[in-house]
């Protein structure tokens, strides 16, 4: 008798817990306004609109006291998002938190797609690519960038002490893919990791690096804020059309 193969779900899952120090606005940089919704609103709207996705989880802190007005005025992300107060002190620990929270929702097999709220840049487009990419890989991978620009090591007086060889080097980008049981195990052993790919690597695994977009940049500083905006509404402008 054949059995039938168990066919992997895509879940997102978005760490959005943070406070956005670095970019010195008066609410935690994913509640901003961009194009005239928060940035988290894009973020979590591109993936509910994913018809590859199967559900999104966003993980916030527990007491956070805008995520309730932004899903109200979100009629598109009922029923597809779900809140999850389970943020913690780190990017690692909302991610596993999160994964732990949502322990009896998903299968060990199933692929969990982690992804910044500060990268509103995110499309449609490039979810699938990821997936369609890595839907038969034996470990999962991420979004990422080759390196186009020459890089400095620089020393303590912040003069070069080295021109770094760039033809291997990718910037990694989210989303960041991987099956629940293994990101789950990875990450509760990774205890000081700064993504997902990074807590994979130390159980000895080498991610797949799929090439992303310039667009998927990650707001940090201020002056990133007008950049973001006029990627999005370059975006609207063409659906809209």
């Amino acid at each position: 008798m054949n059995v039938p193969r168990y066919l992997p779900r895509y879940f997102a899952l978005i760490p959005a817990a943070g406070v956005g120090a670095r970019l010195g606005a008066a609410v935690p940089k994913q509640y901003m306004p961009l194009a005239g919704q928060a940035m988290l609103t894009h973020v979590l709207t591109t993936f509910a609109a994913a018809s590859m996705i199967s559900h999104v989880f966003v993980v916030v802190s527990v007491d956070d006291g805008y995520i309730a007005d932004l899903m109200a005025a979100a009629p598109q992300l009922q029923g597809r998002v779900t809140v999850l107060f389970h943020g913690g002190a780190s990017r690692r620990d909302s991610v596993l938190n999160g994964l732990r929270a949502i322990r009896e929702q998903v299968g060990e097999e199933d692929w969990m797609l982690v992804h910044d709220a500060a990268r509103p840049g995110l499309t449609q487009g490039l979810i699938e690519h990821l997936i369609t990419t890595l839907g038969d890989d034996l470990v999962g991978g991420l979004l990422a960038l080759p390196v186009v620009d020459t890089l400095k090591r620089g020393d303590q007086n912040a003069r070069v002490a080295q021109t770094v060889e760039r033809s291997a080097l990718w910037a990694a980008q989210t989303p960041q893919m991987f099956r629940y049981s293994l990101l789950t195990r990875a990450l509760t052993l990774a205890e000081a990791v700064t993504d997902e790919a990074g807590a994979v690597e130390l159980l000895g695994l080498q991610p797949r690096l799929v090439e992303g977009s310039p667009r998927n940049f990650k707001v940090t500083l201020p002056h990133d804020v007008a950049l973001a905006e006029m990627f999005l509404k370059e975006t609207h402008l063409k659906e809209n059309l």
